[in-house]
């Protein structure tokens, strides 16, 4: 369990660091591009570029891709989404529910959306 957490933290920071170079990469050459030729402002490093893209970062918040989408909602991101399974879970038959903790439970936790005593009841009773 620990190497699968280890290979994953690997690859995010490779991924991270690659994103980095590249997002510093086209800042710097765009600059490069379109501040001289533009407005006579001299050229800038790789380096000048990433300090660029951090001052942007801090002036206007997230870098692309607009907002995350539960962050208007009154009930939090979690909680939202946490709902929107448990309607899903309820409308599952027995089998069903039970082919998804299979899957899904190992990755989620053993108490994820674990059945309360009034489901095991009413499995009950109408298996009765």
């Amino acid at each position: 369990m620990k190497k699968h957490f280890i290979k994953r933290g690997i690859k995010f920071t490779l991924f991270f660091l690659g994103a980095l170079a590249l997002g510093g990469l086209a800042v710097m050459l765009l600059w490069n591009w379109l501040a001289p030729a533009i407005f006579g402002w001299s050229t800038i490093s790789w380096l000048q570029a990433l300090g660029l893209l951090a001052l942007s970062r801090l002036l206007f918040g997230r870098f692309g891709g607009g907002g995350h989408r539960y962050r208007r909602s009154p009930y939090g991101g979690r909680q939202q989404w946490r709902r929107r399974w448990e309607e899903r879970y309820a409308k599952m038959t027995p089998e069903e529910r039970e082919k998804f903790r299979s899957k899904f439970g190992k990755k989620c936790g053993p108490n994820w959306l674990e059945e309360t005593p009034e489901e095991t009841q009413s499995e009950t009773s109408q298996a009765s």
